[in-house]
């Protein structure tokens, strides 16, 4: 596996600055930013940043969102909402210093992406969008909600690994090796042994909102430019009609489903990661 640079760049919110960690892959002269969902970090991507920087010639970018992985933590935790992931992807995109970029998005990543790409003007080339729509039911929130804001603590990384293994079924058949590398990558060494490597504080949103269906299809109808779905097929966040309309309204995005997994797809697999590069190829 080719090797990544670790860089940081400077987000601001309501409480001062903060610091957006990322890791860039390869050289090329076209970029793709690789985002995470709500509770993981940019490391989750480390197999297919590998594979597209080798493959397409590509500089991959990888940020932790900012109150996960080795960005900063915010000093309010009710400064944590898509307005402010937004403004701090927009301080890397100018970072980058490139007209476009393509844009792979898990769950909340791809939300990001969503938001990114229906704006005008927007430098997203080609979006993908891994495990979560326009629709999203109210089921699916409640259940994120219930575990998002603990911070469980653990004697070793056997214990996280078994953590992960159990929390993130729906992530698919992932080998020990991969298992492992998230372990290694999900938590840090605290307190005489590990926790998980983001801030509950994240988990404000699910506290202090009424949680309900989330519907935002008139967004979806903004975007133009062309998009893959990945879904996996036992997902409960990214419904199987949910999918299906995207395909038909809007960017009328392609479809690739991963029968074995629900929410979300790793990105992993050989397969997931030929479908991101083939549909990423094209000019």
């Amino acid at each position: 596996m080719s090797s990544f640079v670790e860089k940081s760049c400077q987000g601001l919110s309501a409480t001062g600055f903060h610091r957006i960690a990322y890791r860039e892959w390869g050289t090329g002269d076209r970029a793709i930013v690789c985002v995470h969902g709500l509770t993981r970090n940019g490391r989750d991507f480390d197999v297919l940043a590998a594979d597209l920087a080798e493959n397409l010639k590509a500089r991959v970018i990888c940020p932790d969102v900012v109150g996960r992985g080795r960005s900063g933590r915010l000093a309010n935790p009710d400064n944590y909402s898509y307005a402010q992931y937004l403004a701090d992807m927009a301080v890397l995109l100018a970072r980058l210093d490139v007209p476009q970029v393509d844009w792979v998005g898990t769950s909340m990543g791809g939300l990001i992406g969503m938001m990114l790409a229906a704006q005008p003007d927007s430098p997203i080339r080609r979006l993908v969008i891994n495990d979560v729509g326009p629709f999203i039911p109210k089921a699916a929130l409640e259940r994120i909600g219930d575990y998002v804001g603990l911070d469980p603590f653990f004697a070793d990384l056997d214990a996280v690994e078994a953590y992960l293994r159990r929390r993130y079924a729906g992530f698919g058949a992932l080998t020990d090796a991969q298992w492992r590398h998230m372990a290694q990558t999900s938590a840090d060494a605290r307190d005489g042994g590990y926790r998980l490597a983001f801030d509950p504080g994240i988990s404000r949103i699910f506290k202090t909102s009424a949680i309900d269906d989330l519907d935002m299809w008139p967004l979806w109808s903004m975007i133009q430019q062309p998009v893959l779905v990945v879904r996996g097929g036992q997902s409960d966040l990214l419904l199987a009609d949910t999918a299906d309309r995207m395909t038909k309204e809007g960017p009328r995005a392609r479809l690739y489903t991963v029968p074995d997994a629900g929410h979300a797809p790793a990105l992993m697999a050989a397969d997931q990661v030929a479908a991101v590069r083939d549909f990423l190829a094209h000019d």
